[in-house]
């Protein structure tokens, strides 16, 4: 009896043609059937003239169908163009043309994928960075729900995460293009609007980290300190506020003169005044515990961050507790990175070791030196010599020395003078008078 398998193999193979002629492209069931195609290879040298000379009638004529408003024979003489000669620049533009043509039928993601494979098979075009510039304005209708017909705009309905993809792939394209940190920070306006906060936090921080001194990086760090701002809003999260409060100040540090610094320094404001409330709240409930060094840290961070009202009260909570236990006080004063706030002085006149102000002396040493800004008499300081110190038995140093003198001990021993050699003595002249002394020599004068 033979078996029942090569009765059912053609019925088997009728099947899988069928599934995959569905779900797969035909480049792939022609890959199935008959194996993988061939690579294309690059044609000689001498070969390139005589197919560039080809492909660019064939492109010529394609333009004209184009012009005519024939796209369907346009496209097909593209496509012919890209098939018969890949290599050559006709084939680069007629790969171009195509997606154009794409682009304007209104499919959008058949459009971005032609312009992909313009871009993955011709990366040395000339229309290269136009290619990525269609590519961008794709995925901005697709972004704003809007799909190009012809010279209309109709409303369309597109996955986000297909249009986050076009994104990404942009990016890819060319990661330092002028269109990457438009195409990032897109990412992060689409996060942000599906109330996804640390997907939105986190692709603003890749604009602002990838592409600093861009006007989108700026933004992106204003849009971080503001989504921060609003979940410690709601959540009242102490770690969303620290992050509001580093992202607006990092803001208003790299953008003095920026557009949105006042609004800057408005949610500025409301954090710094949300934190103190909450450090505030927090101390009286420490307070009420008897944890007297928790309580005074967060009175001090009430003290810096407050308003007039929260400032105050938090100064006469912190004047209690150092009344009632200073040492504890003292003791959260030396708490790591701990900015303390000085106590007040509404009771220091009461206290046992207070001595009264500071002398004016100490008072003005005490100040901080003042940058000089403008010419008010200053004169250079004179050079004196300094005071130096003396041997033991040194006598004082002299005039104009800047060395001190050196001791008797230590002064060398002087060499011994020779005695003056002796002179005869001259004999009395006779009678006891003393010999005529000569006159002495006349000068001289030189011969005239």
């Amino acid at each position: 009896m033979k078996s029942p398998i090569p009765a059912r193999l053609p019925l088997v193979l009728a099947c899988a043609v069928s599934f995959l002629s569905i779900s797969t492209p035909s480049y792939a069931l022609f890959e199935f059937i008959f194996g993988k195609k061939q690579e294309k290879v690059a044609p000689m040298a001498s070969e390139r003239d005589s197919q560039e000379a080809a492909a660019s009638v064939m492109l010529a004529e394609a333009r004209m169908a184009h012009n005519a408003g024939r796209a369907g024979k346009a496209q097909n003489l593209y496509l012919e163009v890209v098939k018969q000669y890949p290599f050559t620049p006709s084939a680069a533009e007629a790969a171009f043309q195509n997606a154009l043509i794409i682009r304007h039928s209104g499919r959008m993601d058949d459009a971005f994928e032609a312009f992909q494979n313009f871009l993955n098979d011709h990366r040395d075009s000339p229309r290269f960075t136009e290619a990525i510039e269609k590519q961008f304005e794709i995925a901005e209708e697709a972004k704003g729900g809007r799909k190009q017909r012809g010279l209309l705009l109709v409303p369309m309905k597109m996955n986000t995460s297909d249009v986050i993809d076009f994104y990404n792939q942009i990016i890819k394209n060319a990661p330092f293009g002028k269109f990457a940190p438009l195409a990032q920070f897109s990412i992060a306006e689409i996060q942000q609007d599906m109330n996804e906060k640390e997907k939105a936090v986190a692709a603003y921080q890749k604009v602002v980290e990838n592409y600093p001194g861009t006007s989108q990086a700026s933004e992106a760090q204003f849009r971080i300190g503001s989504i921060s701002n609003i979940a410690a809003q709601r959540s009242e999260d102490a770690s969303n506020l620290l992050a509001a409060r580093d992202a607006l100040r990092t803001y208003i540090a790299s953008n003095p003169g920026g557009e949105r610094k006042q609004e800057t320094e408005m949610i500025l404001n409301q954090v710094n005044s949300a934190e103190a409330n909450q450090s505030l709240t927090v101390a009286k409930f420490y307070k009420r515990m008897g944890k007297t060094r928790a309580a005074a840290i967060y009175l001090n961070e009430a003290l810096k961050y407050g308003s007039a009202e929260v400032s105050a009260e938090a100064r006469t909570l912190l004047a209690e507790l150092a009344a009632e236990d200073p040492d504890g006080v003292a003791d959260a004063r030396k708490g790591p990175g701990q900015d303390y706030t000085m106590l007040t002085a509404q009771n220091l006149k009461s206290r046992d070791d207070y001595v009264g102000p500071l002398a004016p002396e100490l008072a003005r040493l005490s100040q901080k030196p003042k940058m000089r800004t403008g010419d008010d008499g200053f004169m250079p300081i004179p050079l004196q010599e300094p005071t130096l110190p003396l041997r033991p038995g040194a006598t004082a140093p002299g005039a104009g020395s800047l060395l001190p003198p050196v001791p008797e001990t230590e002064k060398p021993a002087l060499l011994p003078v020779p005695p003056a050699p002796m002179v005869p003595p001259v004999p009395p002249a006779p009678g006891g008078t003393a010999p005529p002394v000569p006159p002495p020599p006349a000068s001289v004068k030189p011969a005239s």
